[in-house]
């Protein structure tokens, strides 16, 4: 297959199939319904020609609002057609924060897709710059453009045109093609500037070995305005592979039966969850508790054959599949022959689970500012707790407090009218500093251990990674999210927020009444369950690692609580914000509490 050299390189690959179907989406019968290679043309160029009639040209910016849907591609590609940047942002994100991206970026065009996100424009404050407001979804939104009606040409526009194909062609690889925002987990969101050539470059290495083509497809659920999901619909949409755009988690079960994907990508959350679940239902029959216990202990001693590719063939393994693993693959809707995880650390309890359910994943690692993937585990060559390799375009050094350097032309330009944080995060010799701790093996595999600005010092010196313990707690299906606290403190705690339908569960079976939720993490025997839980935990960690005390919150932290990115990561600085009065309880005392 012949390199990429632009985004503009998929958009003529993706448009230039006739007939054969691109897409899916499902209707207002909740029914799939494909969408041919034509079809997308016709529709990119309607939308292309409208931009160009609203005086959009090379370089301005459009903003992009909108779950996962078939629109996000259409306007995604139409902006590049016409050489101009996009400009995605999260659906989840305020007002306030909409209304700060779109004065920085100068958006001439924002497309909304609902009611809710267009009275988030109109609560977003002034936006001088602002042109046009386009909505996908039918509704009266007053001084704004129906996607709809800018679709009614696209049928005429099937047709190959000789010039929308020439303009398609001009994109060079130095072009802007978008400014992606960073989540702001650490500070003010910074928009990262990433040329197509950034783009196109991790294009041509990342997928290759994983042989995607054209009989694969894909439920695309992970929020587009996320570098790592756009990414893998570019790259499926290089090999031919069918894309299946899903716009809520809550669908996605339904979705992988129906669909029956061969390729699933996932961030870490979603893969606990799914684990939960599986073990959440089993936990209401004791046999099936034992069963499932019994068959993941013979899939344990297994392991090393999966991990290498291997079905192990014993007839203990064999019953095993029968009764547990291929219910776990169902879920999946039966087909999934690659599994991915990116976004966050996996965490080798979840992975090693799966492995002994004889899946395997393959972890990968990047960052927005790399365009995204900087290393990734594949079939051939695979080693779970680890990333994998560094792509074969990267560079790869660490620094002497363990901080991963890269370069390559993967690497992001700067970040938008930003020059200083720019400076900040490049080496005097031009390395890109990705905030990340971690080390590489003998064999190259590369691990991350957390955050560098995440770390926790105690007082005693101990330099302690949270996440890793977080994610060994996150595997019990009665925790939702975790955060440990104690930097500069002498001993570590840690706030729970629950996974409240598996709490809720467990109290009933155990004869607490729920009352209000504040009441249920509050009783003592639901405490008691949690602190079991952290000293299962304690039980492996060094003693200086420990978590010595605990609070149950009454709150199930989320992306649209602002606990978590939309990513699924952990906003630390919000959560010790937020519960600042109970991680000083955690302390009052420390100046009479025993030592770590």
């Amino acid at each position: 297959m012949v390199d990429l050299a632009t985004v503009n390189d998929v958009l003529a690959e993706v448009t230039g199939r006739g007939d054969r179907t691109a897409m899916l989406y499902q209707d207002a019968a909740a029914q799939w319904k494909p969408i041919s290679s034509a079809e997308l043309y016709g529709r990119i160029r309607a939308l292309a020609d409208m931009l160009q009639s609203w005086g959009v040209k090379k370089g301005d910016r459009v903003a992009l609002i909108a779950e996962n849907r078939w629109e996000w591609p259409v306007v995604d590609f139409a902006v590049l057609a016409i050489g101009g940047v996009d400009v995605p942002l999260y659906p989840t994100m305020t007002p306030e924060q909409i209304g700060y991206m779109l004065r920085d970026s100068g958006a001439k065009v924002v497309v909304v897709s609902s009611k809710e996100l267009y009275e988030k424009i109109t609560a977003a404050g002034e936006l001088p710059e602002l042109e046009h407001v386009v909505v996908m979804d039918e509704g009266e939104f007053p001084g704004t453009e129906s996607f709809a009606s800018l679709m009614t040409m696209a049928k005429d526009k099937q047709q190959r045109s000789e010039e929308f194909d020439v303009m398609v062609r001009m994109a060079r690889p130095d072009d802007l093609a978008t400014i992606i925002y960073t989540s702001g987990t650490t500070g003010e969101p910074k928009g990262v500037m990433l040329t197509h050539g950034n783009l196109a470059s991790n294009l041509n290495v990342t997928t290759c070995p994983l042989g995607f083509d054209g009989t694969d497809s894909c439920i695309s659920f992970l929020p587009l305005s996320h570098v790592t999901a756009r990414h893998l619909d570019y790259a499926l949409m290089h090999y031919g592979a069918k894309l299946a755009y899903c716009s809520k988690f809550d669908l996605l079960p339904a979705a992988m039966k129906e669909v029956r994907p061969t390729i699933f990508v996932a961030v870490p959350r979603v893969y606990e969850k799914i684990r939960q679940a599986v073990e959440g239902k089993s936990a209401a029959s004791p046999v099936k508790s034992r069963i499932l216990a019994w068959a993941i202990r013979t899939g344990h001693a297994h392991r090393a054959e999966t991990l290498v590719g291997k079905t192990p063939s014993g007839l203990g393994s064999k019953l095993a599949d029968k009764l547990v693993y291929s219910k776990i693959r169902e879920a999946f809707g039966g087909r999934v022959k690659v599994f991915i995880s990116g976004g966050a650390p996996l965490g080798m309890d979840t992975a090693g689970w799966f492995a002994d359910a004889g899946i395997r994943i393959f972890e990968g690692y990047g960052l927005t500012e790399t365009s995204p993937v900087i290393a990734l585990n594949y079939p051939e060559a695979h080693r779970i707790g680890t990333v994998g390799r560094a792509m074969p375009n990267v560079e790869c050094r660490f620094a002497a407090d363990g901080e991963l350097e890269v370069r390559g032309p993967s690497v992001f330009s700067g970040y938008w009218k930003k020059p200083e944080a720019t400076a900040e995060v490049f080496t005097a010799d031009g390395w890109f500093r990705t905030g990340d701790i971690g080390h590489v093996d003998a064999d190259g595999f590369i691990s991350i251990t957390d955050r560098k600005k995440e770390l926790l010092k105690t007082s005693g010196g101990k330099m302690i990674a949270p996440q890793p313990i977080e994610n060994r707690l996150k595997a019990n299906v009665l925790v939702g999210q975790a955060a440990l606290v104690g930097d500069k403190h002498k001993f570590l705690c840690v706030l729970i927020s629950p996974n409240f339908a598996a709490l809720e569960g467990w109290a009933k079976g155990h004869g607490v009444v729920d009352g209000d939720r504040a009441a249920l993490v509050q009783d003592a025997r639901v405490v008691k369950a949690y602190q079991e839980i952290v000293d299962g935990v304690n039980a492996g960690l060094a003693h200086f690692e420990t978590i010595k005390r605990l609070r149950v919150v009454p709150e199930e932290w989320s992306v649209e609580d602002g606990a978590l990115t939309p990513s699924m990561k952990l906003k630390r600085r919000v959560v010790e914000q937020r519960y600042a009065k109970e991680i000083g309880e955690f302390y009052a005392d420390e100046a009479t509490a025993a030592r770590e």
